[in-house]
Protein backbone atom coordinates (compact mmCIF):
# COMPACT_ATOMS: atom_id res chain seq x y z
CA UNK A 1 0.00 0.00 0.00
CA UNK A 2 1.24 3.49 -1.32
CA UNK A 3 1.58 6.40 1.48
CA UNK A 4 -0.79 8.25 -0.16
CA UNK A 5 -3.03 5.46 0.11
CA UNK A 6 -2.44 4.56 3.66
CA UNK A 7 -2.73 8.96 4.50
CA UNK A 8 -6.40 8.53 2.53
CA UNK A 9 -7.43 5.89 4.82
CA UNK A 10 -6.43 7.18 8.30
CA UNK A 11 -8.34 9.82 6.66
CA UNK A 12 -11.46 7.65 6.49
CA UNK A 13 -11.01 5.92 9.71
CA UNK A 14 -10.78 9.32 11.47
CA UNK A 15 -14.35 10.27 9.76
CA UNK A 16 -15.62 7.00 10.85
CA UNK A 17 -14.40 6.99 14.55
CA UNK A 18 -16.00 10.79 14.63
CA UNK A 19 -19.23 9.44 13.47
CA UNK A 20 -18.74 6.37 15.95
CA UNK A 21 -18.96 8.95 18.42
CA UNK A 22 -21.87 11.24 17.25
CA UNK A 23 -23.69 7.53 17.07
CA UNK A 24 -23.08 6.57 20.74
CA UNK A 25 -23.91 9.74 22.33
CA UNK A 26 -27.64 8.51 21.71
CA UNK A 27 -29.43 4.94 22.72
CA UNK A 28 -31.58 5.22 19.14
CA UNK A 29 -28.46 5.27 17.52
CA UNK A 30 -25.78 3.39 19.20
CA UNK A 31 -25.63 0.36 16.83
CA UNK A 32 -24.93 2.56 14.38
CA UNK A 33 -22.37 4.13 15.93
CA UNK A 34 -20.23 0.73 16.93
CA UNK A 35 -20.89 -0.24 13.52
CA UNK A 36 -18.51 2.97 12.37
CA UNK A 37 -16.41 2.30 14.90
CA UNK A 38 -15.89 -1.36 14.23
CA UNK A 39 -15.16 -0.19 10.18
CA UNK A 40 -12.59 2.95 10.91
CA UNK A 41 -11.07 0.42 13.10
CA UNK A 42 -10.80 -2.97 10.55
CA UNK A 43 -9.55 0.28 7.76
CA UNK A 44 -7.05 2.14 10.47
CA UNK A 45 -5.38 -1.60 11.16
CA UNK A 46 -5.12 -2.92 7.45
CA UNK A 47 -3.58 0.84 6.56
CA UNK A 48 -1.29 0.36 9.04
CA UNK A 49 -0.34 -3.39 8.62
CA UNK A 50 0.12 -2.94 4.98
CA UNK A 51 1.40 0.29 4.91
CA UNK A 52 4.90 1.96 3.98
CA UNK A 53 6.17 1.81 7.19
CA UNK A 54 5.89 -1.91 7.98
CA UNK A 55 8.27 -4.03 6.19
CA UNK A 56 7.12 -7.68 4.33
CA UNK A 57 9.14 -9.51 7.71
CA UNK A 58 7.15 -8.10 9.97
CA UNK A 59 3.57 -8.92 8.74
CA UNK A 60 3.75 -12.41 9.72
CA UNK A 61 4.68 -11.33 13.29
CA UNK A 62 2.04 -8.81 13.22
CA UNK A 63 -1.21 -11.03 12.24
CA UNK A 64 0.15 -13.41 14.52
CA UNK A 65 0.01 -10.85 17.18
CA UNK A 66 -3.50 -9.78 16.22
CA UNK A 67 -4.60 -13.58 15.64
CA UNK A 68 -3.60 -13.85 19.41
CA UNK A 69 -5.00 -10.72 20.86
CA UNK A 70 -8.04 -11.22 18.46
CA UNK A 71 -8.77 -14.46 20.38
CA UNK A 72 -8.39 -12.90 23.72
CA UNK A 73 -10.87 -10.36 22.80
CA UNK A 74 -13.41 -13.28 21.35
CA UNK A 75 -13.16 -15.49 24.49
CA UNK A 76 -13.75 -12.12 26.90
CA UNK A 77 -16.87 -11.39 24.83
CA UNK A 78 -18.72 -15.15 25.37
CA UNK A 79 -17.00 -15.36 29.00
CA UNK A 80 -17.59 -11.65 30.94
CA UNK A 81 -21.03 -11.06 31.94
CA UNK A 82 -22.69 -7.72 31.66
CA UNK A 83 -21.94 -7.24 35.14
CA UNK A 84 -18.62 -7.49 34.70
CA UNK A 85 -18.30 -5.36 31.85
CA UNK A 86 -16.62 -2.05 34.39
CA UNK A 87 -14.28 -4.79 35.78
CA UNK A 88 -13.12 -5.45 31.78
CA UNK A 89 -13.31 -1.70 30.87
CA UNK A 90 -10.74 -0.98 33.28
CA UNK A 91 -8.49 -3.95 32.63
CA UNK A 92 -8.57 -3.29 29.22
CA UNK A 93 -7.49 0.53 30.13
CA UNK A 94 -4.55 -0.61 31.85
CA UNK A 95 -3.37 -2.67 28.74
CA UNK A 96 -3.38 0.93 26.91
CA UNK A 97 -1.46 2.22 29.53
CA UNK A 98 1.06 -0.52 29.54
CA UNK A 99 1.32 -0.27 25.95
CA UNK A 100 2.21 3.25 26.18
CA UNK A 101 4.86 2.66 28.26
CA UNK A 102 6.34 -0.40 26.51
CA UNK A 103 6.55 1.52 23.26
CA UNK A 104 8.12 4.41 24.87
CA UNK A 105 11.29 2.56 26.55
CA UNK A 106 11.42 0.94 22.54
CA UNK A 107 11.29 4.59 21.77
CA UNK A 108 14.14 5.46 23.44
CA UNK A 109 16.48 2.02 23.12
CA UNK A 110 15.92 2.39 19.27
CA UNK A 111 18.77 3.46 17.93
CA UNK A 112 17.71 2.91 13.74
CA UNK A 113 16.71 6.70 14.04
CA UNK A 114 19.01 9.44 15.38
CA UNK A 115 17.54 12.74 16.05
CA UNK A 116 19.84 15.83 16.64
CA UNK A 117 19.35 19.21 18.35
CA UNK A 118 15.06 20.30 18.82
CA UNK A 119 13.94 17.42 16.79
CA UNK A 120 16.00 15.30 20.02
CA UNK A 121 14.50 16.71 22.68
CA UNK A 122 10.89 17.01 21.07
CA UNK A 123 11.13 13.59 20.51
CA UNK A 124 12.48 12.62 24.36
CA UNK A 125 9.55 15.04 25.80
CA UNK A 126 7.38 13.01 23.83
CA UNK A 127 8.92 9.54 25.52
CA UNK A 128 9.17 11.08 28.87
CA UNK A 129 5.02 12.42 28.64
CA UNK A 130 4.28 9.21 26.98
CA UNK A 131 5.56 6.82 29.63
CA UNK A 132 4.42 8.92 32.32
CA UNK A 133 1.00 8.71 31.51
CA UNK A 134 0.84 5.59 30.39
CA UNK A 135 2.67 4.57 33.75
CA UNK A 136 -0.54 5.98 35.94
CA UNK A 137 -3.20 4.83 33.71
CA UNK A 138 -1.75 1.13 33.83
CA UNK A 139 -1.52 1.47 37.74
CA UNK A 140 -4.63 3.08 38.18
CA UNK A 141 -6.61 0.78 35.89
CA UNK A 142 -5.25 -2.12 37.66
CA UNK A 143 -6.24 -0.84 41.45
CA UNK A 144 -9.87 0.32 39.81
CA UNK A 145 -9.96 -3.64 38.19
CA UNK A 146 -9.46 -4.79 41.75
CA UNK A 147 -11.69 -2.43 43.41
CA UNK A 148 -14.63 -3.14 40.70
CA UNK A 149 -14.21 -6.88 41.16
CA UNK A 150 -13.97 -6.81 45.14
CA UNK A 151 -10.78 -7.83 45.25
CA UNK A 152 -10.10 -4.75 46.98
CA UNK A 153 -11.87 -3.28 49.55
CA UNK A 154 -14.11 -0.01 48.44
CA UNK A 155 -12.98 2.46 50.88
CA UNK A 156 -10.70 5.41 50.32
CA UNK A 157 -6.73 5.23 51.22
CA UNK A 158 -5.92 8.14 52.94
CA UNK A 159 -2.32 8.70 53.87
CA UNK A 160 -1.44 11.51 56.06
CA UNK A 161 -0.32 14.30 53.87
CA UNK A 162 -1.23 12.51 50.81
CA UNK A 163 -1.70 15.80 48.56
CA UNK A 164 2.05 17.34 49.47
CA UNK A 165 3.28 13.18 48.86
CA UNK A 166 1.41 13.94 45.58
CA UNK A 167 3.13 17.25 45.02
CA UNK A 168 6.54 15.76 45.81
CA UNK A 169 6.01 13.05 42.94
CA UNK A 170 5.43 15.66 40.60
CA UNK A 171 8.53 17.62 41.49
CA UNK A 172 10.93 14.91 41.53
CA UNK A 173 9.37 13.57 38.00
CA UNK A 174 9.94 17.19 36.68
CA UNK A 175 13.72 17.16 38.08
CA UNK A 176 14.33 13.88 36.51
CA UNK A 177 12.73 15.07 33.55
CA UNK A 178 15.28 17.35 32.93
CA UNK A 179 18.30 15.10 33.45
CA UNK A 180 16.59 12.76 31.35
CA UNK A 181 16.37 15.27 28.49
CA UNK A 182 19.71 16.44 29.69
CA UNK A 183 21.29 12.49 29.03
CA UNK A 184 24.21 12.45 26.24
CA UNK A 185 23.47 8.49 25.59
CA UNK A 186 20.77 6.04 25.93
CA UNK A 187 22.65 4.73 29.66
CA UNK A 188 22.96 7.92 30.89
CA UNK A 189 18.85 8.59 30.20
CA UNK A 190 17.36 5.30 31.37
CA UNK A 191 17.81 5.72 35.41
CA UNK A 192 15.63 8.95 35.37
CA UNK A 193 13.14 7.19 33.04
CA UNK A 194 12.66 4.23 35.45
CA UNK A 195 12.83 6.59 38.18
CA UNK A 196 9.68 8.59 36.80
CA UNK A 197 7.98 5.31 35.50
CA UNK A 198 8.25 3.62 39.45
CA UNK A 199 7.34 6.96 40.69
CA UNK A 200 4.00 7.57 38.38
CA UNK A 201 3.41 3.71 39.28
CA UNK A 202 3.13 4.62 42.84
CA UNK A 203 0.95 7.82 41.85
CA UNK A 204 -1.44 5.90 39.95
CA UNK A 205 -1.88 3.56 43.17
CA UNK A 206 -2.20 6.01 45.22
CA UNK A 207 -4.58 8.15 43.43
CA UNK A 208 -7.22 5.21 42.66
CA UNK A 209 -6.61 3.73 46.16
CA UNK A 210 -7.96 7.26 47.70
CA UNK A 211 -10.78 7.00 45.61
CA UNK A 212 -14.67 6.25 47.44
CA UNK A 213 -16.20 3.08 46.49
CA UNK A 214 -19.27 5.35 45.48
CA UNK A 215 -17.46 7.46 43.22
CA UNK A 216 -15.66 4.33 40.90
CA UNK A 217 -18.01 5.15 37.90
CA UNK A 218 -16.17 8.44 37.87
CA UNK A 219 -12.62 6.56 37.98
CA UNK A 220 -13.96 4.88 34.90
CA UNK A 221 -14.40 7.20 32.84
CA UNK A 222 -11.43 9.29 33.99
CA UNK A 223 -9.15 6.49 33.01
CA UNK A 224 -10.93 6.31 29.84
CA UNK A 225 -9.61 9.78 29.19
CA UNK A 226 -6.06 8.69 30.39
CA UNK A 227 -6.15 5.92 28.01
CA UNK A 228 -6.56 8.40 25.41
CA UNK A 229 -4.24 10.46 26.29
CA UNK A 230 -1.61 8.00 26.32
CA UNK A 231 -2.87 6.83 22.58
CA UNK A 232 -2.09 10.04 22.10
CA UNK A 233 1.26 10.17 23.00
CA UNK A 234 1.97 6.99 21.76
CA UNK A 235 0.94 8.26 18.47
CA UNK A 236 3.53 10.87 18.76
CA UNK A 237 6.43 8.88 19.50
CA UNK A 238 5.54 6.74 16.66
CA UNK A 239 5.06 9.97 14.51
CA UNK A 240 1.83 8.16 13.97
CA UNK A 241 -0.85 10.63 12.57
CA UNK A 242 -4.07 8.37 13.23
CA UNK A 243 -2.95 7.20 16.79
CA UNK A 244 -2.82 10.77 18.11
CA UNK A 245 -6.06 11.94 16.48
CA UNK A 246 -7.95 8.90 18.01
CA UNK A 247 -6.21 9.50 21.50
CA UNK A 248 -7.27 12.91 21.63
CA UNK A 249 -10.37 11.54 20.74
CA UNK A 250 -11.18 9.29 22.90
CA UNK A 251 -9.42 11.45 25.86
CA UNK A 252 -11.20 14.68 25.32
CA UNK A 253 -14.65 12.94 25.15
CA UNK A 254 -13.50 10.51 28.12
CA UNK A 255 -12.30 14.39 30.28
CA UNK A 256 -16.25 15.71 28.97
CA UNK A 257 -17.77 12.40 30.66
CA UNK A 258 -15.90 12.82 33.47
CA UNK A 259 -16.79 16.38 33.90
CA UNK A 260 -20.50 15.62 33.86
CA UNK A 261 -20.37 12.53 35.66
CA UNK A 262 -18.28 14.97 38.54
CA UNK A 263 -21.70 17.42 37.95
CA UNK A 264 -24.13 14.94 38.73
CA UNK A 265 -22.58 13.29 41.80
CA UNK A 266 -21.66 17.23 43.10
CA UNK A 267 -17.46 16.25 42.81
CA UNK A 268 -15.12 18.93 42.19
CA UNK A 269 -13.60 17.97 38.39
CA UNK A 270 -10.00 19.04 39.49
CA UNK A 271 -10.08 16.83 42.76
CA UNK A 272 -10.87 14.27 40.37
CA UNK A 273 -7.80 15.11 38.00
CA UNK A 274 -5.95 15.02 41.49
CA UNK A 275 -6.93 12.14 42.50
CA UNK A 276 -8.03 11.20 46.28
CA UNK A 277 -11.75 13.24 45.83
CA UNK A 278 -14.78 11.42 46.73
CA UNK A 279 -13.76 10.76 50.07
CA UNK A 280 -16.29 13.53 52.12
CA UNK A 281 -14.15 15.61 53.33
CA UNK A 282 -11.38 12.87 54.52
CA UNK A 283 -14.17 10.92 56.81
CA UNK A 284 -14.02 7.27 56.26
CA UNK A 285 -16.83 5.54 54.70
CA UNK A 286 -18.10 2.02 56.24
CA UNK A 287 -16.38 -0.94 54.48
CA UNK A 288 -18.26 -2.35 51.45
CA UNK A 289 -21.63 -4.06 52.38
CA UNK A 290 -21.82 -3.70 55.82
CA UNK A 291 -24.95 -3.24 57.29
CA UNK A 292 -25.65 -0.19 58.72
CA UNK A 293 -27.25 0.31 61.96
CA UNK A 294 -31.13 0.41 62.27
CA UNK A 295 -32.26 4.08 62.07
CA UNK A 296 -35.91 3.96 62.38
CA UNK A 297 -38.84 0.66 61.35
CA UNK A 298 -39.41 -0.58 57.86
CA UNK A 299 -42.36 -2.08 56.03
CA UNK A 300 -41.95 -5.14 54.32
CA UNK A 301 -43.91 -5.96 51.63
CA UNK A 302 -44.45 -8.68 49.48
CA UNK A 303 -44.85 -9.80 45.89
CA UNK A 304 -48.47 -10.03 45.96
CA UNK A 305 -48.39 -6.94 47.47
CA UNK A 306 -45.79 -5.10 45.07
CA UNK A 307 -48.40 -6.41 42.10
CA UNK A 308 -51.47 -5.46 43.35
CA UNK A 309 -50.04 -1.43 44.36
CA UNK A 310 -48.59 -1.81 40.81
CA UNK A 311 -51.90 -2.69 39.39
CA UNK A 312 -53.64 -0.18 40.85
CA UNK A 313 -51.60 2.62 39.79
CA UNK A 314 -51.23 4.47 36.60
CA UNK A 315 -47.81 6.25 36.84
CA UNK A 316 -44.89 4.37 37.88
CA UNK A 317 -41.46 5.07 37.29
CA UNK A 318 -38.77 2.08 37.73
CA UNK A 319 -35.21 3.30 39.14
CA UNK A 320 -32.36 0.21 38.35
CA UNK A 321 -29.56 0.02 39.87
CA UNK A 322 -26.42 -2.03 40.16
CA UNK A 323 -28.33 -4.73 42.28
CA UNK A 324 -30.42 -5.45 38.98
CA UNK A 325 -27.37 -6.28 37.20
CA UNK A 326 -26.25 -8.56 39.70
CA UNK A 327 -29.32 -10.57 39.52
CA UNK A 328 -30.05 -10.29 35.61
CA UNK A 329 -33.48 -8.90 36.49
CA UNK A 330 -33.55 -6.62 33.35
CA UNK A 331 -35.60 -9.39 31.29
CA UNK A 332 -38.45 -10.05 33.34
CA UNK A 333 -38.28 -6.20 34.34
CA UNK A 334 -39.20 -5.46 30.68
CA UNK A 335 -41.86 -8.25 31.04
CA UNK A 336 -43.46 -6.50 33.97
CA UNK A 337 -43.24 -3.25 32.13
CA UNK A 338 -44.74 -4.90 29.14
CA UNK A 339 -47.74 -6.12 30.87
CA UNK A 340 -48.59 -2.63 32.87
CA UNK A 341 -48.12 -1.07 29.41
CA UNK A 342 -50.82 -3.18 27.94
CA UNK A 343 -52.98 -2.21 30.80
CA UNK A 344 -52.41 1.76 30.19
CA UNK A 345 -49.91 2.35 32.96
CA UNK A 346 -47.84 5.57 32.22
CA UNK A 347 -44.39 3.57 33.03
CA UNK A 348 -40.82 4.74 32.77
CA UNK A 349 -37.34 4.42 33.63
CA UNK A 350 -35.28 6.83 36.16
CA UNK A 351 -31.68 6.71 35.00
CA UNK A 352 -29.19 7.97 37.44
CA UNK A 353 -26.00 9.27 35.56
CA UNK A 354 -23.80 7.00 37.85
CA UNK A 355 -26.08 4.03 38.31
CA UNK A 356 -24.15 0.89 38.31
CA UNK A 357 -19.99 0.50 37.95
CA UNK A 358 -19.74 2.73 34.48
CA UNK A 359 -21.26 4.87 32.71
CA UNK A 360 -24.55 3.76 31.11
CA UNK A 361 -24.42 0.64 32.40
CA UNK A 362 -28.39 0.50 33.41
CA UNK A 363 -28.89 1.83 29.83
CA UNK A 364 -27.10 -1.24 28.15
CA UNK A 365 -29.10 -3.40 30.49
CA UNK A 366 -32.42 -2.02 29.74
CA UNK A 367 -31.18 -2.00 25.62
CA UNK A 368 -30.52 -5.56 25.72
CA UNK A 369 -33.64 -6.14 27.23
CA UNK A 370 -35.39 -4.25 24.55
CA UNK A 371 -37.00 -2.08 26.88
CA UNK A 372 -37.95 1.17 24.53
CA UNK A 373 -35.57 3.62 24.48
CA UNK A 374 -38.42 6.62 24.52
CA UNK A 375 -39.79 5.65 28.25
CA UNK A 376 -35.97 5.30 29.13
CA UNK A 377 -35.66 9.09 30.51
CA UNK A 378 -32.12 10.35 32.90
CA UNK A 379 -32.52 11.84 36.05
CA UNK A 380 -33.05 15.62 35.18
CA UNK A 381 -36.36 14.67 33.00
CA UNK A 382 -38.38 13.05 35.40
CA UNK A 383 -37.40 14.32 38.87
CA UNK A 384 -40.01 16.60 39.42
CA UNK A 385 -42.53 13.93 38.35
CA UNK A 386 -42.17 12.16 41.40
CA UNK A 387 -45.07 14.18 43.13
CA UNK A 388 -47.45 12.68 40.64
CA UNK A 389 -46.27 9.53 40.68
CA UNK A 390 -48.44 6.10 42.61
CA UNK A 391 -45.30 4.23 42.58
CA UNK A 392 -41.45 4.69 42.45
CA UNK A 393 -39.99 0.91 42.30
CA UNK A 394 -36.39 0.97 43.33
CA UNK A 395 -34.38 -2.22 41.71
CA UNK A 396 -31.23 -2.20 43.46
CA UNK A 397 -29.70 0.89 43.91
CA UNK A 398 -29.21 2.49 47.30
CA UNK A 399 -26.74 5.80 46.81
CA UNK A 400 -28.40 7.23 43.70
CA UNK A 401 -32.32 7.37 45.75
CA UNK A 402 -30.59 8.26 49.14
CA UNK A 403 -32.35 11.50 50.54
CA UNK A 404 -29.62 12.12 52.98
CA UNK A 405 -27.48 13.62 50.22
CA UNK A 406 -29.89 16.42 49.97
CA UNK A 407 -31.11 16.58 53.78
CA UNK A 408 -27.34 15.81 55.69
CA UNK A 409 -24.44 18.07 55.14
CA UNK A 410 -22.64 15.41 56.93
CA UNK A 411 -22.94 12.57 54.76
CA UNK A 412 -20.10 11.50 51.96
CA UNK A 413 -22.80 11.73 49.78
CA UNK A 414 -24.04 15.40 50.56
CA UNK A 415 -25.13 17.20 47.68
CA UNK A 416 -25.13 14.56 45.57
CA UNK A 417 -28.26 15.36 43.11
CA UNK A 418 -30.31 11.95 43.51
CA UNK A 419 -33.78 10.34 42.10
CA UNK A 420 -36.25 12.19 44.80
CA UNK A 421 -38.16 8.58 44.60
CA UNK A 422 -39.54 9.39 48.52
CA UNK A 423 -42.03 11.88 46.67
CA UNK A 424 -44.15 9.56 44.90
CA UNK A 425 -47.38 8.35 46.41
CA UNK A 426 -45.39 5.14 47.52
CA UNK A 427 -42.30 3.90 47.00
CA UNK A 428 -41.15 0.26 46.74
CA UNK A 429 -37.20 -0.62 47.57
CA UNK A 430 -36.06 -3.77 46.17
CA UNK A 431 -32.93 -5.04 47.98
CA UNK A 432 -31.31 -8.54 49.35
CA UNK A 433 -30.97 -6.74 52.91
CA UNK A 434 -30.49 -3.94 54.96
CA UNK A 435 -27.16 -3.63 54.09
CA UNK A 436 -25.21 -0.45 52.98
CA UNK A 437 -24.57 0.82 49.50
CA UNK A 438 -21.43 1.07 47.88
CA UNK A 439 -20.76 4.88 49.39
CA UNK A 440 -21.46 2.47 52.67
CA UNK A 441 -23.84 5.22 54.06
CA UNK A 442 -27.51 4.27 55.54
CA UNK A 443 -30.61 5.14 53.50
CA UNK A 444 -33.22 6.90 55.46
CA UNK A 445 -35.29 6.09 52.69
CA UNK A 446 -35.86 2.77 53.94
CA UNK A 447 -37.20 4.17 56.99
CA UNK A 448 -40.05 6.54 55.65
CA UNK A 449 -43.44 5.97 56.34
CA UNK A 450 -44.44 5.87 52.21
CA UNK A 451 -41.75 3.22 51.44
CA UNK A 452 -42.29 -0.08 51.35
CA UNK A 453 -38.98 -2.87 51.44
CA UNK A 454 -39.05 -6.11 48.97
CA UNK A 455 -36.49 -8.21 50.57
CA UNK A 456 -34.93 -10.89 48.70
CA UNK A 457 -33.11 -11.79 44.86
CA UNK A 458 -34.32 -8.92 42.37
CA UNK A 459 -34.90 -11.81 39.70
CA UNK A 460 -36.54 -14.39 41.83
CA UNK A 461 -39.14 -11.24 43.23
CA UNK A 462 -39.93 -9.81 39.91
CA UNK A 463 -40.84 -13.24 38.77
CA UNK A 464 -43.19 -13.72 41.54
CA UNK A 465 -44.31 -10.31 40.91
CA UNK A 466 -44.97 -10.70 37.08
CA UNK A 467 -47.07 -13.87 37.90
CA UNK A 468 -49.25 -12.42 40.17
CA UNK A 469 -49.86 -9.38 37.70
CA UNK A 470 -50.92 -12.01 34.70
CA UNK A 471 -52.82 -14.18 36.94
CA UNK A 472 -54.67 -11.17 38.38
Amino acid sequence: MSGNLATVSYIGAIILFILSLGGLSNPETSRRGNLYGMVGMTIAVLATVFGPRVTAAGIPWIIGAMVVGGGVGLYAAKVVKMTQMPELVALMHSLVGLAACLVGFASYIDTSIQFTGAEKTIHEVEIYVGILIGAVTFSGSLIAFGKLNGMIGGSPLLLPARHWLNLVGLLVVIWFGGKFISAHSVSDGMMPLLVMTVIALLFGIHMVMAIGGADMPVVVSMLNSYSGWAAAATGFMLSNDLLIVVGALVGSSGAILSYIMCRAMNRNFISVIAGGFGTGGGAPTAPKGEAAQPAGEVVPVSAAETAELLKEAKSVIIVPGYGMAVAQAQHTVYEITKHLREKGVNIRFGIHPVAGRMPGHMNVLLAEAKVPYDIVMEMDELNDDFPDTDVAMVIGANDIVNPAAQDDPTSPIAGMPVLEVWKAKTSIVMKRSMASGYAGVDNPLFYKENNRMLFGDAKKMLDEVLVALKGA
